[in-house]
């Protein structure tokens, strides 16, 4: 063959190479996307830090042509005002704690039994497998496309009048609680008055004295301020908060299958992230609260039983509204991850 010609045969099939990687990229079926995020918490907190993650990786893994914009601190309403958005399609992401979602899907519940886990380890191990998935395939029907779990970590108890190191100290405090139904009868059977409000609220409440306290984890009390209106903090535990990051079904049905790969592969790669970042956040949270002026009380580890057998009539309720083989599969994993057999 003449030397000429093997050279313009090299370069045509140099030509049809290119052609051919283009014709692929091309072939990713990728708009040009804005997608609302919306939550309550700050951008400065770990959940604000996970959704700006996220948000970075969308960009890069879609070329520039998605792109997620942040509205933080509940500048766009509480979180069941977001979630409703979610479902109408005006609002396209959001995070919420699964009790938010118990009234859609009562098993969401189950997540927010006092007491129900011990460790980050054993919320992990639930999350990411069979129940956690089985929860998150019951939102589709509801309007909401379940991305991943993230996380907020264990809740813990302030106020502005006395320290808390008893479960009888809890009596009568007017506390904030979440907007779901089990952390309200939890505090009531305790003996508080509970106060549901959204998060947006609760700044101003304390502030007014309109409820002495709150519950939550000790990096939202950092990242919202709370020290500067609550005095005495203890380290109850009383719950622990997975957190959904929900995203609009109404706009999921009108993605391309490489949109939403983007945005299935984005949630997976930011999750651990998450939670490392807000495992840290918390770890360091109660020096920098001290730091600022509040009193931090040690809760035992015989309170703690206390509060979870007084509690147990709280927990058997919503127990018992939940499918049992679903609760059954739910404490078996527990039941292998402590070494416990069941």
């Amino acid at each position: 063959m003449p030397r000429k010609l093997q050279h313009r045969l090299a370069a045509l099939c140099v030509a049809l190479s290119s052609l051919g990687m283009a014709g692929v990229a091309d072939a990713r079926n990728i708009q040009e996307r804005n997608f609302k995020f919306a939550f309550v918490n700050q951008k400065e907190h770990p959940q604000g830090m996970g959704a700006q993650r996220f948000a970075e990786i969308v960009e890069k893994k879609s070329g520039g042509k998605m792109k997620v914009k942040l509205f933080a601190s509940g500048v766009l309403g509480g979180d069941a005002a977001v979630i409703s958005s979610l479902q109408g399609g005006t609002v396209d992401l959001t995070m919420a704690i699964p009790g938010l979602l118990s009234g859609m899907a009562k098993e969401f519940s189950l997540f927010d039994l006092p007491f129900l886990f011990n460790n980050e380890k054993e919320a992990d191990v639930v999350l990411d497998g069979p129940v956690g998935r089985k929860l998150l395939d019951k939102l589709p029907e509801k309007g909401l496309i379940g991305l991943t779990y993230f996380e907020h970590g264990f809740r813990n108890v302030t106020n502005s009048r006395r320290p808390v190191a008893r479960m009888e100290d809890l009596q009568g405090l007017r506390l904030r609680v979440m907007q779901i139904p089990v952390m309200i009868d939890a505090f009531g059977a305790l003996g508080a008055n509970p106060s549901p409000l959204p998060l947006p609220e609760v700044y101003t409440a304390l502030e007014q004295r309109a409820v002495d306290g709150q519950e939550n984890p000790y990096s939202l009390v950092e990242a919202s301020k709370y020290y500067e209106v609550q005095k005495y903090g203890s380290d109850t535990r009383h719950a622990f908060n997975p957190v959904v990051l929900l995203f609009s079904k109404k706009v999921w049905d009108r993605l391309s299958e490489d949109e939403r790969m983007i945005l299935r592969d984005a949630a997976r790669e930011t999750q651990p992230f998450q939670r490392a970042a807000n495992r840290d956040v918390n770890a360091r949270a109660a020096e920098f609260l001290k730091s600022k002026g509040m009193v931090l009380t040690e809760f035992s580890a015989q309170e703690r039983e206390r509060l979870r057998d007084k509690l147990k009539p709280v927990t058997d309720k919503y127990v018992r509204q939940i499918d049992p083989a679903l609760t059954q599969e739910l404490f078996s994993e527990l039941g292998k991850v402590r070494g416990v057999a069941r």
